[in-house]
């Protein structure tokens, strides 16, 4: 299942002086080309690139990474609160602590947050994400999930970063870095330069803490940090990212096809490489579901052939005169009547074999009023004087002695069980 990640770019923060110059500009628009990377398992990239939004390779996902820097964190009490009312709740508890209107921003819950439980709260530009999506919709990309590049989680890491996205303009060498610091307390971001930025960090790091940067900063990085840092590509950042649980598409941003996107969504979880495990569990419990299934099928068609063999034996041994076996049973049964008959015994559904068995059950002094016999089973007719009692206490007593009754238009049809 091939999954194509694309890295929004940071959003622009203007100067003051050129934010008064622009105060009533539209809304910005997006951007000439986006990062990408195509990978079909979701941990390797089969390619990666940067190309305009018309040009970018179709997948059966798509993810859209946030830059760190375009995201608030807060941490809240999920309020008790119909979904239908959520976002506004959620915005009035947020007032507050939001530099902006809560109606200008898009908030996003944590995956998994349960009612009335802690839980972290991530809010962006509404205006500036929508044209993101818009942007990428209008070249038929239809974006299934939006993940944060970086989010509160453990262990903690630091991110080492240009001000601009890898591979555009504004990140060229000499940039300014930026720190990303995300631990389970949040995310911080701020500019390395100076003693002050040090001192942001916690002291002692943390013995788990990862560190991370991209190439062009890796170098300042070790020596602002006085510590081996991890280089990490642009690629491997938007794979790790992608691998995150979270979808800020929320609320009004959720996609139409909700159900549809879930399922997909599951889907695509499932056949990641952390489900790996359980898809080869899952694999060999079916796969000794059905060597068991076949090898128990072969044990009865085994078991089966050897009982019609041993009939097969049993008949040539028992009349040797039988040179073609077709229907072992069938013939045994011929043969035998044969026997009998040269020998000049009743078998079990001659004529008298059957009047005795009825004669056994039949009340006295009461006649039939018809009889019929077809070789193998006896016809007759009850007494007008019976009824449902009597046709059962008649049918009790010939069962018992082996001697099927079967009732049909007023007759009574009378043939051994085994005839």
């Amino acid at each position: 299942m091939s999954i194509l990640i694309i890295q929004l770019p940071a959003r622009t923060r203007l100067s003051a002086e050129v934010a008064s110059s622009d105060a009533g500009a539209a809304t910005p628009a997006g951007p000439k080309e986006y990062s990408f990377v195509l990978s079909a398992d979701g941990m390797s990239a089969m390619r990666q690139g940067r190309c305009a939004a018309a040009m970018l390779p179709r997948a059966d996902s798509v993810v859209a990474v946030m830059a760190p820097t375009d995201l608030s964190w807060h941490r809240l009490a999920l309020p008790k609160a119909p979904a239908a009312r959520l976002r506004a709740a959620l915005a009035g508890m947020l007032e507050e602590a939001l530099l902006e209107d809560p109606e200008n921003l898009h908030l996003a819950i944590a995956p998994q947050a349960k009612a009335g439980q802690p839980t972290w709260i991530a809010a962006c530009d509404h205006t500036w994400l929508t044209s993101q999506l818009m942007t990428l919709e209008k070249a038929k990309i239809r974006v299934e999930r939006v993940v944060p590049g970086v989010a509160p989680d453990e262990p903690p890491s630091a991110y080492f970063h240009e001000v601009g996205e890898t591979g555009s303009a504004e990140a060229e060498p000499g940039a300014e870095m930026l720190l990303t610091w995300s631990s389970a307390d949040g995310v911080a971001t701020w500019p390395v330069a100076g003693s002050l930025s040090r001192a942001l960090l916690p002291e002692p790091l943390p013995v788990q803490a990862r560190f991370f940067a991209t190439p062009p900063v890796a170098s300042p990085a070790e020596r602002w940090l006085g510590r081996a840092v991890t280089v990490q590509s642009q690629a491997e950042h938007l794979l790790m990212a992608a691998r995150s649980t979270w979808n800020l598409l929320q609320f009004e941003l959720t996609p139409r096809s909700k159900g549809l996107y879930a399922l997909n969504d599951q889907w695509r979880r499932f056949m990641s490489p952390q489900w790996r495990p359980a898809r080869i569990g899952l694999a060999a419990l079916v796969a000794a579901q059905v060597l068991g299934l076949n090898l128990w099928a072969w044990q009865q068609s085994q078991l089966i052939k050897s009982k019609k063999a041993a009939m097969v034996t049993l008949l040539k041994e028992a009349h040797p005169q039988v040179q073609a076996v077709l229907d072992a049973p069938a013939q045994m049964r011929r043969e035998t009547e044969a026997l009998r008959a040269q020998a000049g015994q009743a078998g079990g559904n001659d004529l008298e074999s059957l009047m005795a068995a009825v004669a056994s059950a039949w009340p006295p002094a009461q006649p039939t009023a018809g009889l019929q016999y077809d070789g193998s089973s006896l016809t007759l007719m009850p007494p007008a004087s019976w009824g449902p009692a009597d046709l059962d206490e008649f049918r009790r007593k010939l069962g018992t002695a082996g001697v099927q009754v079967e009732t049909a238009d007023g007759r009574l049809t009378v043939r051994r069980n085994n005839g």
